[in-house]
């Protein structure tokens, strides 16, 4: 989707349509941009830019609290109409998603049409843009998409793989952020083609184990299949605070509440977690973490909440101030089934 939470308070408040938008926390709070509208990246201002920063930038800026709930309805909105296409729709966020249309419920035998129709019930139905990028694995259609944005789609076809990979400077490649980048170019590695190329030991020792990969995704070979319904690997909340917490009653309170918190959401998702996190920001910007793991899985809030609390001990909590408290749950299985009912059932013609 463009610039996805902008562009809902854009559709829904007529005001907001045209200027330079920011969703996300008050400058003077410690925000931060969640989203930008494409006027106020003419700006230069982007997501998870201090908002501060951002209102320098553009001091015409309109700033937006974020609305959660209003996105995750437009959010499934969109995925029933994917879903219309295929079955095949792998969520990575709100605001992004792979579709593997080789056979759709549309009849299309291309995948270009089923884009540009889908492009076309996204707009009609929810009166937003998406951008496309179709292409024959999930490493090209991720770049694909993000090539003409907004309202954009890009096609790779089978035979142009080649010539768009020569296109494309190194730090496109999965895995490749800007320390990698760096660990590249000072191996005289700038383009992704080039990583084909490189001495296989002077690569490994750049980037390590990541080596294998790069040389793959550099050839444009991606053999991920489109995996729907992935299962959730963890969950977690954090917040910045507008003022730097010094009481150890009033951290242990926010901690055992975001504990807790974790703990409805397992019982929603019906899961059980192993592992129990949490995180801490000093307001000298130093970040630590703190887990404990059991044998036995859980959502009992009392049991999580104490457990967080146990890592809290761990830290400098009251001591030292912090501007950022963290919690959450790992190790996710699903709920055992009560002993003495089938967990599964067999039927033979």
């Amino acid at each position: 989707m463009d610039a996805f939470y902008a562009s809902v308070e854009q559709r829904d408040d007529p005001s907001l349509r045209g200027k330079p938008v920011a969703v996300g926390g008050q400058p003077g709070a410690r925000g931060v941009v969640a989203a930008a509208s494409y006027e106020a990246r003419a700006y230069g201002v982007r997501s998870a830019m201090p908002m501060a920063r951002a209102l320098r930038l553009c001091p015409e800026l309109m700033i937006v609290r974020p609305d959660f709930a209003r996105y995750r309805a437009a959010s499934q909105q969109i995925l029933e109409i994917f879903r219309s296409c295929t079955p095949l729709v792998e969520p990575l966020s709100l605001d992004e998603a792979y579709l593997d249309v080789t056979a759709n419920r549309w009849g299309e035998a291309l995948a270009t049409p089923v884009a540009r129709r889908l492009k076309q019930c996204i707009r009609e139905e929810t009166r937003l843009t998406a951008s496309a990028g179709v292409a024959p694995n999930k490493f090209l259609a991720k770049i694909a998409s993000g090539w003409r944005k907004p309202d954009g789609l890009t096609v790779i076809a089978p035979e142009r793989v080649e010539a768009f990979l020569q296109q494309l400077p190194v730090d496109a490649l999965w895995g490749v952020g800007p320390v990698t980048a760096r660990k590249l170019r000072n191996i005289g590695i700038t383009r992704l083609v080039e990583v084909r190329a490189a001495e296989p030991e002077l690569l490994r020792r750049a980037v390590g184990s990541l080596a294998d990969t790069l040389r793959r995704l550099a050839a444009g070979e991606d053999p991920r299949p489109v995996v729907p319904d992935r299962p959730y690997k963890s969950s977690s909340s954090e917040n910045t605070y507008n003022e730097d917490l010094l009481a150890l009653d009033e951290i242990r309170t926010e901690i055992a509440r975001m504990a807790q918190q974790a703990a409805a959401w397992l019982a929603r998702k019906n899961l059980l977690a192993r592992t129990v996190t949490i995180k801490v920001r000093y307001a000298d910007f130093t970040t630590i973490t703190r887990s404990h793991t059991a044998v036995a899985p859980t959502r009992e809030p009392e049991e999580i909440a104490a457990r967080a609390l146990g890592l809290l001990e761990r830290t400098e909590a009251g001591r030292r101030p912090i501007r950022l408290l963290g919690a959450g749950v790992h190790g996710l299985v699903g709920e055992e089934p009560a002993i003495g009912l089938p967990g599964v059932l067999k039927f033979e013609g």
